[in-house]
């Protein structure tokens, strides 16, 4: 195929939504055509291709870059386009089984509606957050992030929900995202223990701190459609810090639900704040702390995390964000 860099690109990871997206491919391609326009579209084979494709369409003069698949895929996407340096915009096609930053953008998840919305939506400008890291080669290396990056909890539950594919039966992607995140989160707060770290919030000073989950947002959701950080916005220039500390396993239990509807910051147990840079390592120099980062799992602690200022250009829906 050859290139015609006045046409959006679509990259599509077809293992998104456990593997359906390959096989839904067909029409979903159908539906932006008729409600959106004309496209060309390359496919992800492996983890990092989204980054290496974008990077590379926008460095061939590409204006827009479509996302298809879920938020790992959203991630790579953006990471590949910040990467270039180029003026490029960043458009939503969900299909994943997360969709998370989807919800904070306002997307349809209809294929049809949100090929409207890409075709009649408004350009806004949002921050990222940046997080430097471990990689698991022990790398010192960088990632944006568009959600969250977090330890604790929510990365023991993601590597669950990824290793464990048990609600194959459940009739659509939604409902078998939020339904595997709600079990691998009973099955990880039975074992549930806090770990001790030291932080350090925009060059104060040091702190010791036990936590259960600790979460560094950018935008309000996570974990499947867990409003963490109801009060973050893409465009303010802050991360917002929201640390889980030491909390029983029963009280967990009982107050699950404030995580989906956002009234979780009342717990005693829980403490937030804003920041624009945080400096995190374990207390234990030899603990491994794992991180996550829009749901994927790239290395672990020390971290530090940043926010980027208006550093990207979305298409979103009119009058959302």
């Amino acid at each position: 195929m050859s290139i015609d860099s006045s046409l959006p690109l679509v990259i599509v990871n077809p293992k998104s939504a456990a593997g359906s997206t390959e096989s839904a491919w067909a029409g979903i391609a159908s539906d932006l055509r008729a409600h959106f326009g004309a496209f060309q579209v390359a496919f992800t084979k492996k983890a990092g291709d989204g980054i290496l494709l974008a990077k590379r369409g926008a460095e061939n003069g590409r204006r827009f870059i479509i996302a298809c698949g879920g938020d790992g895929t959203i991630n790579e996407v953006a990471n590949g386009i910040l990467q270039s340096g180029k003026a490029v915009e960043l458009g939503i096609l969900p299909n994943g089984t997360g969709g998370d930053f989807r919800r904070t953008l306002g997307m349809p998840n209809d294929s049809r509606e949100a090929a409207k919305a890409l075709r009649n939506g408004e350009t806004k400008t949002i921050d990222v957050g940046k997080v430097t890291f471990y990689n698991h080669d022990d790398e010192q290396v960088s990632r944006y992030f568009l959600n969250v990056s977090s330890f604790g909890l929510s990365a023991s539950i993601i590597e669950r929900v990824k290793t464990k594919s048990l609600l194959s039966w459940l009739p659509n992607d939604l409902l078998r995202g939020k339904t595997s995140f709600a079990l691998s989160t009973l099955q990880e707060v039975l074992g549930l223990d806090f770990v001790t770290v030291r932080v350090k919030i925009d060059g104060r000073e040091e702190k010791s701190l036990n936590t259960i989950n600790f979460c560094v947002c950018n935008s309000r959701f996570f974990g499947g459609g867990m409003k963490i950080a109801p009060d973050a916005k893409l465009d303010d220039g802050l991360l917002d810090v929201v640390n889980i500390g030491d909390i029983k396993t029963a009280k967990i239990l009982l107050n699950a639900y404030k995580l989906y509807n956002g009234m979780h910051l009342d717990l005693a147990e829980v403490r937030a704040a804003q920041a624009t840079r945080i400096e995190v390592s374990p207390s234990n120099l030899h603990q491994i702390i794992h991180i996550e980062t829009d749901g994927e799992l790239p290395g672990r602690l020390p971290a530090t995390f940043e926010i980027v200022p208006n550093a990207l250009s979305v298409r979103v829906p009119k009058q959302k964000i």
